[in-house]
């Protein structure tokens, strides 16, 4: 059994060497040689310098790279923060010094753009670059090393380090998400919340060696580096893609014989109305980032009748949360399901008092899978991690849960239902209004591919609700049918104030999800101006 998350790597080498771990275009890399790369990328940071708990940053597509630099930091000792190579250098060095990363793994091309922001980074010691490195630039106190001499200095033996011991509540990584305000923070998250959490979702998608699980996602979302460890836990082969079109994933699926296919909901648009051929090989599909909505759900499983859909729901502070079986998809569609295996969920008031079946409240997790809190942030730590009194049971040390900022609610049966985020709540007329609630009904009306409900300034109304929508392709939508369309099956208070028709795809944050904080920015003063 493994207790850090790198053992899942070292354990499945031991049981089968040879079976396939990673994939990355015409590169196949079997466990005992992923083991051995993880092995001379810990002895080679080690020799570098990498104490225990110190950090090391992975600024890279998805590569064999990349996932040995994570994985051996871990082994190292060390603590990884995979940064997201959608990122500019201005928000990847707001990372590197937030977290005082002392090792950054990146590109020969990346550093070039990077070079001149790395001088806010003071804690920054050295470069490797991956990859064709060419003429490595001068940084002046940072040292700058070609992977492969990286990895040789450790082969020769010459600087051998001390082993390190670690235990599952050290710290593995740290994973930046974005928040409604200011800078992102950085989750930090224990070998024992990533273990467990790929344990659990294991457990319930009932994976296996046989498994070709596509990674689609980007591994800095904690969603997309929970399909690695989910395969590693199993000795099941990942299969990387940088896609740059959605054909892209159907061509992976169908050459690599894909097993499981992780997304968020505007990426399954996308996928939805592929040629999925006949004899596909997907057996599983899982969905979270945002609620699928019905149409998509409805296509997909046409398109893939043999592939069972796994509606899920987490958060980066407890990596995974919830999921819906898909033998309750036909009963209740609109469901987050319930916890998953190892956590427990629940529905409580501000008080913190349980909230009876139907009533709103906010979700709380609590569990192996509740992370370490946010790096250096001891104030917003204390607003989302709490203890729970009411599990406490006379013990004499509180127990941390996390309190998601999520509003949902529950049935008679226990299954949860997603209302709203309460940082995205619209306030307006004295009514607070779920823009999930508002989208649902927006994406029931035929043509539309993309929408996205948001709250504005208004002088009149607190917050007027705009809907912002892209249309599927061939289909020219109008501002006034889709009022009209919307208005049997919405409240006034609900109903929006202006719908605005997007030529091109809604903006997507980081992690693939639509991002209504860029929209309501750039729309902030629409009726603001109007009143002047």
């Amino acid at each position: 059994m493994s207790d850090l998350v790198h053992d899942f790597i070292f354990a499945s080498a031991r049981l089968s060497p040879a079976a396939e771990a990673l994939v990355y275009g015409n590169i196949r890399v079997d466990y005992a040689t992923l083991a051995t790369n993880v092995r001379q990328v810990a002895e080679s940071l080690a020799a570098l310098g990498l104490s225990r708990g110190e950090r090391l940053a992975v600024y890279l597509e998805k590569n064999i790279e990349n996932v040995a630099a994570m994985f051996g930091a871990a082994a190292a000792g060390g603590v990884f923060v995979p940064v997201n190579p959608l990122l500019k250098p201005e928000q990847v060095s707001y990372i590197l010094a937030d977290c005082n990363v002392r090792i950054l793994v990146t590109s020969a091309d990346r550093l070039k753009l990077l070079a001149p922001a790395l001088r806010q980074c003071p804690d920054l010691r050295t470069v490797i670059v991956a990859g064709k490195a060419g003429e490595l630039p001068d940084l002046g106190r940072i040292g700058v090393m070609a992977w492969d001499t990286a990895l040789a200095a450790a082969a020769s033996g010459a600087h051998r380090p001390a082993t390190v011991r670690n235990i599952d509540a050290d710290m593995a990584a740290i994973l930046y998400t974005s928040g409604s305000t200011g800078k992102p923070k950085g989750v930090v998250l224990s070998h024992r919340n990533m273990v467990a959490g790929a344990n659990s979702v294991a457990s319930y998608l009932e994976n296996t060696p046989a498994d070709r699980i596509l990674a689609v996602l980007p591994l800095s979302f904690d969603y997309g580096l929970s399909q690695l460890t989910t395969a590693f836990s199993v000795g099941a082969t990942a299969v990387l893609i940088n896609h740059l079109f959605p054909r892209d994933i159907l061509n992976a699926v169908v050459a690599e014989r894909i097993t499981g296919l992780a997304a968020v909901p505007p990426l399954w648009i996308q996928v939805a109305p592929l040629p999925w051929p006949a004899d596909c090989t997907l057996r599983y599909l899982t969905n979270s980032g945002g609620a699928m909505q019905r149409p998509t759900l409805d296509a997909l499983r046409r398109a893939l009748p043999n592939a069972k859909p796994f509606l899920m729901y987490g958060l980066t502070e407890a990596f995974r949360s919830t999921f819906l079986p898909p033998s309750e998809l036909e009963r209740r569609p609109d469901s987050m399901g319930k916890a998953i295996p190892n956590a427990e969920v629940m529905v409580l008031r501000p008080d913190g008092s349980e909230c009876d079946p139907g009533e709103a409240g906010e979700l709380v997790h609590r569990g192996a899978l509740v992370s370490l809190g946010y790096w250096n942030d001891r104030a917003k730590t204390a607003e989302r991690f709490k203890p729970l009194q009411s599990v406490q049971h006379g013990l004499p040390l509180t127990e941390m849960a996390v309190w998601s900022g999520d509003t949902v609610r529950k049935d008679e049966e226990g299954f949860l239902y997603f209302i709203s985020r309460n940082d995205e709540m619209i306030k307006t007329s004295g009514y607070r209004v779920s823009p999930s609630e508002v989208e649902e009904v927006v994406y029931a009306r035929d043509g539309v591919a993309e929408a996205a409900a948001i709250g504005l300034k208004h002088p009149a109304l607190g917050q007027a609700i705009v809907v912002v929508a892209h249309a599927a392709e061939g289909v020219a939508l109008d501002e006034a049918a889709l009022l009209a369309a919307c208005k049997p099956h919405l409240p006034g208070y609900m109903l929006p104030a202006k719908f605005i028709i997007s030529p091109a795809s809604l903006p997507r944050n980081p992690n693939g999800k639509i991002d209504r904080k860029l929209l309501s920015t750039q729309l902030e003063n629409l009726f603001m101006e109007a009143a002047q």
